[in-house]
């Protein structure tokens, strides 16, 4: 377990330094051009989406915290989940002469307009974890590998139920997405997919409800009590025989939702096993369920190295540096291709959440009694 730690840390510091180093060779000009060091001092801007996910608040505190070190002054605002109200958030944040903006986006068309105004103000503005559509005011893109998000969780269930082993079903599965208004549903969604579809081609996997395009399973705002109500329908209109064996859940607060449905309908007691769900963001109430046996995986993703690479982002820009990007391809927001820093996503489940998630510094034992 020591060397297991020390390589954490070793990891962890190496991550620390090249986040502090600018990119060198990278064809990414950002869309503003925001410069000189009398930035420092100033006030940058975070818009997030909501407080109903625990994940949020932990990023905007994080996005402080790294760039408070950094010597800047911070203004935290939250949207809850409504695009007009996100608009007029960052619409005063201009108004109060932040030196950049930091933007989580609730809707990713809804900000063309007032992005327009941060450019006319020469403030970057660096896209946190959800790309934002349709502008070429948006600088630098912070995130994840999202496809590879959707892969691990694809995998994950391909792996449990043991259809890579040569055990061929037909096991029965449902299709979750994110919301479709989030750029990142399409990429979680195609990951997973591209893993899941071969066995469904071949029927090893049966979607008994038929819904599988993404526009029949995206779940908006990703709201748990969407996803119960549709899992409900979904058994009511197609498992009065047979069971569920695997659910392809793309957030934990969407799984929590649907283990609501499921264990409203009997499983968990009995015979009636759950099946596999997965998720995704390592939310302590999900880390617990999948400890005590009930949702299956997660996808844990170090949101604390996001808000570094998006407060260094922004500190690099406004020091007239360019941010270290390595995707200058894939995120194309139909006005530019927005260079971004993609981090690494993780799967967790009850074998592994002590080394990843204890181990690495995230939770505390005692937090995940």
């Amino acid at each position: 377990m020591l060397n297991r730690r020390a390589a954490l840390a070793t990891m962890a510091t190496a991550a620390s330094l090249a986040l502090t180093l600018t990119a060198c060779g990278q064809d990414s000009e950002g869309g503003s051009d925001a410069k000189g060091g009398d930035a420092k001092g100033g006030t940058i801007g975070i818009a997030m989406p909501t407080k109903s996910s625990e994940r949020w608040i932990a990023d905007g505190k994080n996005v402080e915290k790294n760039l408070q070190a950094k010597g800047y002054k911070t203004k935290l605002v939250y949207g809850e989940d409504d695009p007009d109200t996100q608009v007029s958030q960052i619409e005063n944040l201009i108004t109060q002469g932040v030196k950049g903006l930091i933007v989580a986006a609730i809707d990713n068309k809804s900000l063309n307009n007032v992005l327009q105004e941060a450019a006319d103000a020469h403030i970057p503005v660096i896209a946190y974890d959800r790309l934002i559509l349709g502008t070429k005011n948006v600088d630098y893109y912070a995130s994840f590998d999202n496809e590879k998000v959707g892969k691990l969780q694809g995998q994950y269930i391909v792996d449990r139920l043991g259809l890579g082993k040569g055990k061929k079903g037909p096991f029965n599965l449902e299709l979750f997405a994110g919301s479709n208004d989030d750029n990142n549903t399409k990429y979680f969604f195609g990951g997973a997919m591209s893993v899941l579809q071969p066995y469904i081609g071949k029927k090893q996997l049966v979607v008994r409800s038929g819904q599988t395009a993404l526009n029949k399973v995206t779940t908006l705002r990703w709201d748990g009590t969407t996803a119960q109500k549709r899992m409900e329908d979904i058994l009511t209109s197609s498992y009065k025989s047979g069971r569920v064996d695997a659910v392809l859940s793309p957030y934990d607060g969407i799984s929590i939702g649907i283990l609501s449905a499921l264990k409203s309908d009997g499983y968990g007691s009995g015979s009636k096993a759950l099946p596999v769900i997965t998720g995704q963001d390592a939310e302590l109430a999900s880390v617990k369920s999948i400890i005590s046996g009930q949702q299956t995986q997660t996808v844990y993703k170090d949101t604390r190295q996001l808000a570094k690479v998006a407060a260094t982002m922004v500190d690099d820009v406004l020091q007239g540096k360019k941010p270290q990007v390595n995707d200058v391809k894939t995120y194309d927001n139909g006005s530019k291709v927005v260079p971004a820093y993609l981090l690494q996503p993780v799967s967790v489940d009850k074998s592994n959440y002590k080394q990843v998630l204890v181990d690495g510094g995230y939770y505390t034992e005692s937090e995940l009694k």
